[in-house]
């Protein structure tokens, strides 16, 4: 009988070391494949047409300009919420910024406007763009699935938020929701510490 039990722990403790080394690698894995995927490989001109590859997130996108590698952008003055974290109600709402990046780019050209500083710390273009002669992230802001990311000014940035105050006193997107919009406050009131600093 003792000899069962310590048969049982030995397996029930190798399966877990077993199922722990394997979420490990996995989970590695999948980090270190999203940071290859975020690194720009490709080049982008600024004022080019490029086409969409995939979206990485509600503020990232991976476009391919012709004869080049694709290459990484963030998305010029706007902060989506992550849409991978389970029962967070924000997610919801970094899903839709997702959905819609891929219904308003899918196919479309899509011109680039790079910002003064070109790239982010992550090798990343950093850029407005524009399908149709509409701004992407401007659409995103005025449908409230963005929130207007302001630690470092751009351009544009008083009309986003001015858009962004209508989108809120409208009660589209995630400023129907309160708890959507509590989060979305204190990291705008985060963002205006940092820029006072």
């Amino acid at each position: 009988m003792a000899f069962k039990k310590d048969l049982q722990s030995i397996l029930f403790w190798g399966c877990t070391a077993l199922l722990f080394g394997a979420s490990l690698f996995y989970g590695l894995s999948a980090e270190s494949m999203r940071r290859s995927m975020l690194l720009s490989s490709g080049k982008i001109d600024n004022g080019n047409v490029v086409n969409l590859v995939s979206v990485i997130d509600g503020d990232t996108i991976r476009v391919v300009q012709e004869g080049q590698q694709p290459a990484s952008v963030r998305i010029l003055g706007i902060k989506s919420f992550e849409a991978n974290i389970a029962k967070d109600v924000a997610a919801t709402y970094g899903q839709a910024a997702i959905d819609n990046l891929q219904r308003l780019m899918k196919d479309k050209p899509v011109r680039v406007h790079l910002h003064s500083t070109p790239k982010d710390k992550y090798g990343r273009y950093i850029a407005t763009l524009y399908v149709d002669d509409q701004d992407i992230g401007l659409r995103l802001v005025k449908e409230g699935l963005v929130v207007v990311y302001t630690v470092y000014p751009f351009p544009a940035m008083s009309f986003y938020l001015q858009e962004q105050e209508l989108a809120r006193a409208g009660h589209r997107g995630l400023w129907a929701n309160s708890e959507a919009t509590s989060r979305a406050l204190a990291i705008i009131h985060e963002w205006q510490g940092r820029s006072q600093q």
